[in-house]
């Protein structure tokens, strides 16, 4: 069965803790500002030159000129301030962003995480996400758990170009949320619904570390 996008995004939201400052990459990261819980206060920021994002508006309330560094629409919260990208990369490389959720195509069993080139595929650029990686204390990543066509995307290294190496704290996936361990591996922590740890084991190329019984997500 496994989670959908909205569900991992939901998943990852009961990670934020009160008081942090917390950049969302592009993709279902966006997702989480929906499902913050409501009796913890946080502050979102974008490397466009945004702090303090709300969740996603209402058709009637959409402004084209409030963007994210996604292009997408957001909403502000009270308090919330506009500023140039390179103020906003000042606080990124000043340590002043707590948790980083971003999307993957491959994270390694030693937190290596390749996020923004395919080769032979047209990019823009790498935007923010070397420097969002490098600065944060805590990198979570937000990505299924295997390819279109089936492969693994958690491996033993990573065959696309790297953004950034050891790094990767926690990753939610469709089908599971695993710990980075320090020595290296992906320490199952929870399964998804309707997924067994059967499942997990032969969805991951990297080292996987199953220790007693694995709880399902509860996903409200």
């Amino acid at each position: 069965m496994g989670l959908d996008k909205i569900g991992i995004a939901k998943r990852i939201a009961q990670e934020v803790k009160d008081g942090t400052y917390i950049n969302l990459g592009i993709g279902i990261p966006t997702l989480v500002a929906n499902f913050i819980p409501d009796n913890i206060s946080v502050v979102l920021q974008s490397e466009n030159g945004l702090l303090g994002i709300g969740p996603f508006p209402e058709e009637e309330a959409v402004d084209a000129d409030l963007i994210n560094a996604g292009k997408q629409t957001v909403t502000t919260m009270e308090g919330s301030s506009l500023f140039s990208s390179s103020e906003s990369f000042e606080m990124i490389r000043g340590g002043h962003v707590d948790l980083t959720i971003l999307g993957a195509m491959e994270v390694s069993e030693n937190g290596d995480i390749a996020n923004w080139k395919i080769p032979g595929k047209m990019v823009k650029g790498m935007g923010g996400a070397m420097d969002l990686v490098a600065s944060a204390d805590n990198i979570i990543v937000a990505m299924q758990h295997c390819s279109r066509s089936g492969k693994s995307k958690l491996l033993k290294a990573c065959s696309l170009p790297i953004t950034g190496l050891n790094c990767v704290k926690k990753i939610v996936t469709d089908m599971a949320v695993l710990d980075v361990l320090p020595e290296g591996g992906f320490k199952l922590l929870e399964r998804a619904p309707g997924v067994s740890v059967e499942d997990i084991q032969n969805a991951t190329e990297g080292k996987l570390v199953v220790e007693g019984d694995i709880p399902e997500m509860q996903i409200v």
